[in-house]
């Protein structure tokens, strides 16, 4: 598939017009880094990893079925890189030494089939239930959310932020043992480091809330002990929600994070659109599609992955023409373990419903099954 993309930023030929393809190499400018292609599995929550959350072979083979499927960049599930950061049960760990043999195989094969790889890392926060845990969920400040039962989150203490910090760093370190390319920090989908960004979960008066700046300190440290513990060759990325209600963050706010992270010489920017089509007005009535937001605001100072309801090729060309170097896919990747080859030979890939047999063809195991019921529509009604 030809894409036409004119004046677009590329880390090879900056600010030259030329033409790409979906399938062509995309280089990280900063570590020199090839990916094969555009394509990127993103991050999926499965629930098939273990109690103590060392990997399975389930959600090893599951991910391994995507590299060998042709996709550029393979993204883990979200990580807790805290025994008590758990948001799920069957969440995928990376607080412990335990985890690295599970870890290193895991990246040995997303390696030998020519991915390269990323681990999600987050902590659940306010969404990290006590019946997972064992303990009160905390967040930036004291918070209840929807889904915990009225329980109310422990505001944490600036002892305790500096413990969750180095937790990062040392999961980052943990990844790069294992053999991973790099790593995805989880600043979306109201999880910690969102709740410390939002001013509705963040309304604390010391150096970690405040203003914009402030409350943005908390990933700013992050990305500081992430790199100071990785090496120079480490990718590391950061995910944003460009809008979440519920945490008070506006498109305005986090376009200003978007180009802090471009000061923060990061690798990528993911930018969780859940629809690229959608298009966002600014306080200034200005209205683009949300990767159009951020391609313009950042202006070609870091690579951007952009999500949300890419499902063909003419999804794919859509999204880079808004802006995007590289292309996530969720729902798309786990119906079609080959998504990438599909586009390159023209197919036009299958939507929902899918059967159960499908999805076992596609590497999914019955608890990942289970999961994708309760996605309506996703899977046949049997």
């Amino acid at each position: 598939m030809m894409v036409h993309v004119y004046g677009k930023y590329d880390a090879r030929v900056p600010f030259r017009t030329f033409m790409v393809k979906v399938s062509s190499e995309f280089i990280f400018p900063r570590t020199g880094l090839t990916v094969r292609n555009r394509t990127v599995l993103a991050a999926l929550t499965n629930k098939q990893s273990h109690d103590d959350g060392t990997l399975s072979d389930d959600e090893r083979n599951w991910l391994t079925m995507r590299a060998k499927g042709g996709f550029g960049i393979v993204t883990t599930a979200a990580t807790n890189v805290t025994q008590t950061g758990r948001g799920w049960k069957g969440e995928f760990g990376v607080w412990s030494e335990h985890h690295l043999p599970g870890l290193t195989k895991l990246a040995d094969e997303l390696t030998q089939y020519g991915a390269l790889s990323l681990v999600q890392l987050f902590h659940g926060g306010m969404r990290a239930p006590m019946n997972i845990t064992g303990v009160q969920p905390v967040s930036a400040s004291k918070n209840t959310d929807s889904s915990m039962d009225g329980v109310v989150s422990k505001e944490l203490t600036s002892d305790e932020i500096e413990e969750i910090i180095t937790a990062f760093g040392d999961a980052a370190e943990r990844c790069e043992r294992a053999g991973f390319s790099g790593v995805e920090l989880h600043g979306a989908h109201s999880y910690l480091i969102s709740q410390f960004l939002g001013p509705l979960t963040n309304r604390r008066t010391d150096e970690w809330g405040g203003e914009l700046q402030e409350r943005a300190l908390f990933l700013k440290q992050i990305v500081e002990t992430v790199r100071a513990k990785t090496s120079e060759k480490f990718l590391v990325g950061v995910r944003l929600s460009p809008t979440i209600r519920d945490l008070g963050i506006t498109l305005e706010e986090s376009l200003q994070v978007a180009k802090w992270c471009a000061d923060w010489n990061l690798d990528f920017l993911h930018v969780s659109c859940w629809d690229i089509f959608q298009k966002k007005q600014s306080l200034s009535g200005d209205e683009h599609t949300l990767t159009k937001w951020f391609s313009d605001h950042l202006d070609g100072r870091i690579p951007i992955i952009t999500t949300g309801k890419i499902w063909n090729a003419t999804d794919v060309e859509f999204a880079i023409k808004e802006g995007a170097d590289l292309v996530g896919v969720g729902r798309a990747g786990i119906a079609h373990h080959d998504w990438p080859e599909q586009l390159e030979r023209a197919n036009i890939p299958s939507k929902p419903p899918f059967s159960i047999e499908h999805l076992r063809k596609a590497g999914l195991s019955t608890t990942f099954i289970q999961y994708m019921i309760k996605w309506g529509g996703f899977v046949e009604d049997n």
